[in-house]
């Protein structure tokens, strides 16, 4: 692939076919996207396509002309879409990409569709579709070997990326040790520097979970020489996002006042190109630097400003982590009902996102700060929520903040005295019978036959009669009764 300059000499050659120069132009334009410049690509194929949530023009092109503009245009509108914040683009990002993946698919062109499975899975990484997007990236992978050099490189990086976002921080760290070489091998600047940055993120996670001190200071290095290769691609935005992780891991070694710092130049350069998603997410950073620092005024006013950025986007994972920080300078500042608000929010969207580690740990919060605001029901359902969400999780410090949890919540259980002024034994024998019952139901898979049993009853008609009378709103649990069917014998 040619250089801008070169591609920029070639494109007006009168002598090119159409298909020619729009290739040319789809080159230029994935030069642009490599420098982070996003607008300049799109005005590299404007000869073909009118702009964001338009369809190109693609009635004159051969199909893998055509599908090289879909997929250009796809993870054009991805990125912009991400960084003006715009919602729904992640999704015309997805047409676009898959009407790509079909039109190589029928050329037999492997690799190409591999290329077009990492973009898609991009797109449903910010949306937060976690699981997803690992899928994506396995078949990706699948297609690739090491002779595809920064095609492979990449969709390496985005598959360690997913392993930490999932808290699997070892397998991403053991992945990109394995692969360093395709990386050491790239002339690409951004993309040896995402390499650093990625690295540097599962080593500090790794540090902080395992207690390894040695990695943590590898990590700040590892930064150190993302935001140096970052530099040298002339990578605003990447810049950015590395200066914002290097705040955060010197946020857990207390260097309040270098964080500060870096959310300065992350601020700075993100604001220069009007990355809104990005700026949200340095806003939600600068709010756990405050918290940290027990400034918790300014930390909700900060991440309240997180919020209001990122629910203009399709950065649902951003902006349950936005929510949670605000949740938690809430509790500080004693505002538990405005709290519970915020930590519910976060969880709702990031479960409807699929970020269900997100959703775990915005759940552990609530245990850990709302103690006293939940009811022992609730506090036994969200319990119940975090523990499904994060049970796979492979992070030492998220195991022992669920078991503190459970901890914490058997004590409630077992020793807090309720309000007397209140109390009726009827209510609270007739609320806990209600939860063995669920109980017994979920474990039976809805018969009611088994349900009884496990609850020592004497048989159905007795549990149907308890759930009819004094808990309908079980009625839903129950398995269906099939009507029986009528023999075809006349008596």
């Amino acid at each position: 692939m040619g250089s801008i300059r070169e591609l920029l000499e070639q494109i007006p050659d009168p002598s090119l076919s159409t298909d020619e120069r729009v290739l040319l132009s789809c080159q230029l334009a994935k030069q642009f996207e490599k420098k982070g410049n996003y607008e300049a690509a799109c005005g590299a194929i404007r000869n073909v396509w009118p702009g964001l949530g338009k369809h190109p023009n693609l009635d004159t092109l051969h199909p893998r002309t055509a599908g090289e503009v879909l997929l250009r245009v796809g993870v054009l509108t991805g990125w912009i879409g991400s960084s003006r914040l715009i919602k729904g683009s992640q999704q015309i990002a997805k047409n676009s990409i898959s009407e790509s993946i079909g039109i190589f698919e029928s050329l037999a062109d492997c690799k190409k569709v591999a290329e077009a499975q990492t973009e898609i899975a991009m797109c449903c990484m910010r949306e937060g579709a976690q699981e997803t997007a690992r899928m994506w990236y396995a078949k990706a992978l699948a297609h690739l070997d090491d002779g595809d050099g920064e095609l492979k490189a990449l969709a390496v990086l985005r598959s360690a990326i997913i392993e930490s976002n999932a808290s699997r921080f070892a397998n991403a760290f053991n992945l990109l040790e394995r692969e360093a070489a395709l990386f050491e091998a790239s002339p690409n600047h951004a993309l040896r520097g995402s390499f650093h940055n990625e690295l540097a993120r599962a080593l500090k996670n790794l540090g902080v979970a395992e207690d390894r001190q040695q990695y943590v200071e590898r990590a700040l290095n590892e930064y150190a020489a993302a935001i140096l290769h970052f530099e040298l691609a002339g990578h605003a935005r990447y810049q950015g996002i590395a200066e914002n992780n290097l705040a955060l891991l010197l946020v857990q070694r207390e260097r309040f006042a270098e964080a500060h710092a870096h959310l300065d130049r992350a601020q700075a350069l993100t604001t220069q190109i009007g990355d809104g998603a990005n700026l949200g997410a340095i806003e939600e950073s600068r709010a756990r630097v405050l918290i940290a620092e027990r400034k918790f005024s300014k930390a909700e006013k900060t991440a309240l400003r997180a919020i209001e950025l990122l629910e203009e986007s399709d950065e649902h994972t951003r902006l349950a982590e936005a929510y949670t920080s605000q949740g938690l300078a809430l509790s500080h500042m004693d505002r538990l009902d405005e709290a519970y608000a915020a930590l519910g929010r976060a969880i709702k969207v990031a479960t409807e996102a699929g970020d269900f580690e997100k959703a775990g740990l915005a759940a552990l919060s609530m245990i850990e700060h709302l103690t006293e605001r939940l009811s022992e029901d609730e506090l036994c359902a969200v319990l119940d929520f975090a523990r499904d969400n994060l049970r796979d999780t492979q992070n030492v410090k998220i195991r022992d903040r669920l078991m503190e949890c459970a901890y914490r919540v058997l004590s409630v259980i077992h020793t807090a005295r309720p309000d007397w002024s209140n109390f009726s034994l009827d209510e609270t024998l007739r609320r806990h019978e209600a939860r063995f019952v669920q109980m017994a139901l979920e474990d039976s898979g809805g018969s009611v036959t088994k349900a009884a049993e496990l609850l020592g009853l004497p048989g159905h008609q007795s549990l149907n009669f308890i759930i009819n009378r004094r808990h309908p709103n079980l009625i839903a649990a129950r398995t269906p009764v099939k009507p029986r069917r009528r023999s075809i014998i006349k008596k």
